[in-house]
């Protein structure tokens, strides 16, 4: 079952539907209760969202009342850190969860800023991301599927395409069908943009309803595209996840 901090308003089956209230969380979400091969990835194994500097005190609780208690951090160093805007959280309220800083990219990488901009914000830029690290994919894998028992947090900043990135690498090893996985991207999108929304000096300039199904309609179609011929398992092995690594990173996304 969910943690206490999980709310689903209608039905697992549906990604716009998975989403977490814990105070101050940007675009977060459960992956349980997406369609996956033999039934559905278990509710409470696995979350995606923005910003973890978002989180107020009450967050972290609420958090670590819905078991949560690893959170893979996707950016950059240099990304990492409160701003003045962000809450201020005591030592206290994160004690118990394991925080892991692992980028998915080299930050200084000239060639692949010049491809992507400041920062990834398509899925047309995933195989290159893949191409260019497989290795960082390969310790994410291990570090997911080596975490305590308990809910593994993934973020980047938006939420949106790296984390997007490897959900769509933990859905692929849950088989999970492509339109289920392009479905949780367009929410991560639809998800941060409203966010932005609701912020007086957005990072991001909020789009409007037809702006907004326009990129998410392009970007659907990119991250189908890729996952056309993309199978995640091969992705890992060859990127270095053991066997034993990919078999113990589906018992957390399937098993009850």
């Amino acid at each position: 079952m969910p943690g206490s901090g999980t709310a689903y308003a209608g039905g697992m089956g549906n990604p716009s539907n998975r989403t977490v209230d814990w105070e101050g969380a940007a675009n977060a979400r459960d992956l349980g209760g997406i369609p996956a091969a033999g039934g559905q990835v278990r509710p409470g194994r696995f979350y995606r969202m923005g910003r973890s500097e978002w989180l107020a005190a009450r967050g972290w609780q609420q958090a670590r009342d819905a078991g949560v208690r690893t959170v893979i951090d996707l950016r950059n160093a240099a990304e990492i850190g409160r701003r003045d805007t962000d809450p201020v959280v005591p030592p206290s309220a994160v004690h118990g969860v394991r925080f892991l800083n692992l980028p998915t990219q080299e930050a200084n990488d000239p060639d692949f800023t010049a491809l992507t901009g400041p920062y990834m914000s398509s899925p047309r830029f995933y195989p290159e991301n893949l191409r260019r690290w497989p290795e960082k994919f390969a310790a994410i894998a291990q570090a997911a599927a080596d975490a305590p028992p308990g809910g593994v947090v993934i973020h980047c900043s938006a939420g949106r395409d790296r984390t997007g990135l490897v959900t769509a690498l933990l859905l692929g090893m849950a088989g999970v069908e492509p339109a289920d996985i392009a479905a949780d991207y367009r929410a991560a999108l639809t998800g941060i943009n409203d966010w932005h929304r609701t912020q007086q000096r957005p990072r991001e300039r909020p789009l409007d309803a037809p702006e907004l199904a326009a990129r998410a309609n392009a970007a659907e179609a990119e991250l189908l595209s890729f996952l056309a011929d993309f199978d995640a398992a091969a992705y890992l092995r060859r990127a270095g996840a053991g066997e034993e690594t990919l078999a113990r990173l589906r018992s957390r996304l399937l098993d009850s």
